[in-house]
């Protein structure tokens, strides 16, 4: 299947990640819990690559609400394509958008997902406005 995205979400990052042995389940292929944990990966990974780490002690991200559509099993062994999209970026808030393939068969989405993340103050427990290092990677 091929997933059309559209035009107001911005392309911001691209990586591979192994599947490993452990991602599959008894029935052989990557366990649906697993497919969230390459989304939260790459999330992290682009926050890290400009500079907006999550401080646990200061600001970070925090997920609000996230989804998954699985289109095609994947299996090991193999690498996960993962390329990430943002959009609706408000003051504390925006959506991100994500395309898991294989590096050996990059034209096909083996599953899409997403997350509403809202930026945050762990210690006051509120929301905070995002860094401006992340408001410009969204605009």
């Amino acid at each position: 299947m091929k997933l059309e995205i559209p035009e107001q979400k911005k392309r911001v990052f691209s990586m591979t990640m192994p599947i490993r042995w452990g991602d599959m389940d008894a029935m052989g292929h990557v366990n649906n819990t697993v497919y969230f944990r390459y989304l939260e990966v790459i999330r992290i990974e682009w926050m890290r690559s400009i500079g907006c780490e999550p401080d646990p002690k200061g600001e970070g991200p925090v997920i609000v609400n996230a989804f998954c559509n699985f289109y095609k099993q994947l299996e090991y062994p193999g690498d996960v394509l993962a390329t990430l999209y943002v959009s609706d970026p408000g003051r504390s808030s925006f959506e991100s958008w994500c395309t898991l393939a294989r590096s050996d068969d990059p034209d096909t989405i083996y599953a899409a997902g997403g997350a509403t993340t809202v930026w945050v103050n762990f210690p006051q427990q509120k929301s905070a406005p995002m860094p401006d290092a992340m408001r410009a990677q969204l605009g």
